[in-house]
């Protein structure tokens, strides 16, 4: 896919986005060949469709897609999810199956319970059980989510300068006063950061210091889970910054701010928040003995 290819996807895709949300904006990505592009050019379509679902404010259970391709399942399937605190969860999507969870084995292990009122995820399974039956390929659906976390970010950055630019006190822009230029530029460097660790991919991973003592697998988990964990990060401390430099606007519903801060409180809860990820890249590391460079810089 050349550069042109690209800018008409981004724009078919935001204009997607804008206009639908939810199973009616899956079913529009299928139309438009989703499964196909995910198949052919997953490198290209997953950080693409993650970014501008956060931008755009969206959902769709994409999630399920990404992990069903690398767990060659078939599209369509609802797959468990493992969510921070040891619970499980499934992103329903009523256009398929569900895959090893399913609401009424919910009602009967413990009552279904809602994390986000805007997205169809639903706690499976007891907090201590798995109700997957096999492992769940987790590195690629933690850089796909890691993705929809610095969209989201920037989208609440977007609002934050808009409003600084806009707000006028003491006769000038509340954008000149040099704490709220702090605020911003914090929330700008956190974003960047996160996003140069998802550019860090498996094959920068396999440049081994240690060649004999770690396998590529580890290499790519591991680097995965520290960029979700990055971006993680850099949502949580966006969203802080950005409801700061907003005032007691991006407190208040009426404000499209915090749709965006729950977005991102759930987002970094699935599949590991950024202090289990931190947590898990330690473990690895102690079991390998050492740290492995994961990119050349």
């Amino acid at each position: 896919m050349d550069a042109a290819e690209q800018i008409l996807l981004t724009d078919t895709l935001r204009g997607t986005m804008a206009a639908a949300t939810g199973a009616e904006l899956h079913s529009a990505l299928r139309d438009l060949g989703w499964y196909e592009l995910l198949t052919d050019s997953a490198d290209i379509a997953v950080p693409l469709a993650f970014r501008l679902l956060g931008e755009a404010g969206a959902h769709a259970p994409l999630i399920n897609d990404v992990l069903a391709h690398a767990a060659g399942h078939p599209f369509g399937e609802s797959i468990p999810l493992p969510f921070t605190g040891g619970r499980w969860v499934l992103w329903r999507d009523d256009t398929g199956p569900a895959h090893g969870g399913t609401p009424d084995e919910a009602q009967q292990n413990g009552p279904v319970v809602l994390l986000d009122p805007e997205l169809p995820l639903i706690t499976v399974g007891r907090p201590t059980e798995s109700p997957a039956a096999e492992p769940v390929p987790l590195a690629q659906a933690r850089r796909a989510l890691a993705w929809w976390l610095t969209g989201s970010a920037r989208a609440m950055l977007a609002l934050a300068r808009r409003h600084a630019l806009e707000r006028v006190q003491f006769g000038k822009p509340v954008a000149g006063f040099q704490a709220i230029r702090h605020r911003l530029a914090e929330t700008l460097v956190a974003i960047e950061g996160a996003e140069a660790a998802l550019a860090v991919g498996p094959s920068d991973a396999h440049h081994r210091a240690h060649p004999e003592s770690a396998v590529p697998q580890q290499y790519d988990s591991l680097a995965a889970a520290l960029a979700k964990a990055a971006a993680g990060r850099a949502a949580l401390v966006t969203a802080r910054h950005c409801q700061q430099v907003l005032g007691g606007i991006g407190f208040t519903a009426e404000h499209e701010f915090h749709h965006h801060y729950r977005r991102v409180l759930v987002l970094d809860g699935l599949l590991g928040s950024s202090r289990d990820l931190t947590r898990e890249a330690g473990a690895t590391l102690r079991e390998l003995g050492y740290a492995p460079r994961l990119a050349q810089l």
